[in-house]
């Protein structure tokens, strides 16, 4: 049984939690300093937030999978065409039917509702209208009839429900009251989530082209405009953040996430050099975070990918645990 949960999980990339957790985690610290704060109505939403997170990436496999069955990346791989190759494995392989995958998504999806059921009766309704909005905003990310990333919306998605609306109700449901503190921190930190999803588009520009998904980065059609969207993401999400300070909405000590700005400016001279000659190889350095058992990467011929994908993730990871550290001090 243990296994079998396991290794569900790892169909839903729990890889990617770390985009959901931090800024969960970062809300109920935040909220902690507030009356009202109960630590188990946070924990609670932490782990609401983590089982809709998983759902949702099922939800996004299934619907991928009906409209163009995700082997088609082998093929492209084999065409010489660069793509990341790991999505969908389990059912590509067989190993996992839809219909078992769908049960699945549901499973992820009842979890999450019976958590949000209970703050709802803690914390009334503002939260159950939230959870509803997003559950709905979360399945449209790829299922009809919206299908939001396949129409250049998926990054304004990802970042307005990982943000704002993930931020705004897991620290009202820790502390039962909204502060605009929250929100110039949510913002940012939406950013920086919808920062990996973006750059994971530019990574995956050539077959989401071919096989019509339009993401923002096949909306953008162009190297120059790509790049320049990725530089004004990053400057932004700093930028909100010291206007927080600015406008006495955030203490000084909400300026240390600007420690990671080395991750940054890494990231886009990587994805400058991706975008030059997607074959070049680099190895990570120590200002890029954790990342993994880098040998096994390499040797599964994706570190041009994780490379850059996991240096997104922990500049999102880094900014945050500042922010928590800020938070709770």
């Amino acid at each position: 049984m243990i296994k079998f949960i396991r290794s569900w999980f790892w169909n839903a990339r729990s890889i990617a939690l770390p985009q959901s957790l931090m800024p969960a985690i970062l809300s109920v610290c935040m909220a902690s300093r507030f009356d009202g704060f109960s630590f188990w109505a946070g924990l609670l939403a932490v782990l609401g937030v983590m089982m809709g997170h998983l759902s949702m990436n099922l939800f996004d496999d299934y619907f991928d999978y009906r409209v163009k069955k995700t082997d088609y990346r082998k093929q492209m791989e084999h065409q010489g065409m660069r793509a990341r190759i790991s999505k969908c494995d389990y059912l590509t392989s067989g190993q996992v039917t839809l219909r078992q995958l769908l049960i699945a998504c549901f499973v992820f999806s009842a979890i999450a509702l019976c958590i949000g059921s209970i703050l709802f009766l803690y914390r009334g309704k503002f939260i159950l209208l939230l959870a509803a909005l997003t559950g709905i905003i979360g399945v449209s990310y790829s299922g009809p009839p919206l299908r939001l990333s396949y129409r250049g919306l998926g990054e304004i998605v990802i970042g307005v429900v990982f943000g704002p609306m993930l931020m705004t109700g897991v620290f009202y449901a820790a502390c039962g009251l909204f502060n605009w503190s929250v929100l110039f921190v949510s913002i940012p930190v939406g950013l920086l989530v919808a920062n990996i999803i973006y750059t994971h588009s530019i990574m995956d520009y050539e077959p989401d082209k071919v096989v019509g998904k339009m993401t923002f980065a096949v909306l953008l059609n162009g190297k120059k405009a790509m790049l320049f969207c990725l530089l004004l993401l990053l400057i932004l999400a700093f930028s909100i953040l010291i206007s927080g300070v600015i406008g006495g909405y955030l203490s000084l000590y909400f300026l240390l996430p600007l420690l990671t700005l080395p991750m940054a400016v890494s990231l886009f001279q990587l994805m400058v050099e991706f975008v030059r000659d997607p074959r070049r190889r680099f190895n990570p350095h120590f200002w890029m975070g954790p990342m993994g058992n880098w040998k096994a990467i390499e040797a599964a011929g994706v570190d041009w990918f994780m490379i850059r994908w996991l240096l997104a993730r922990n500049l999102l990871s880094f900014f945050c645990i500042i922010l928590m550290i800020v938070s709770i001090l």
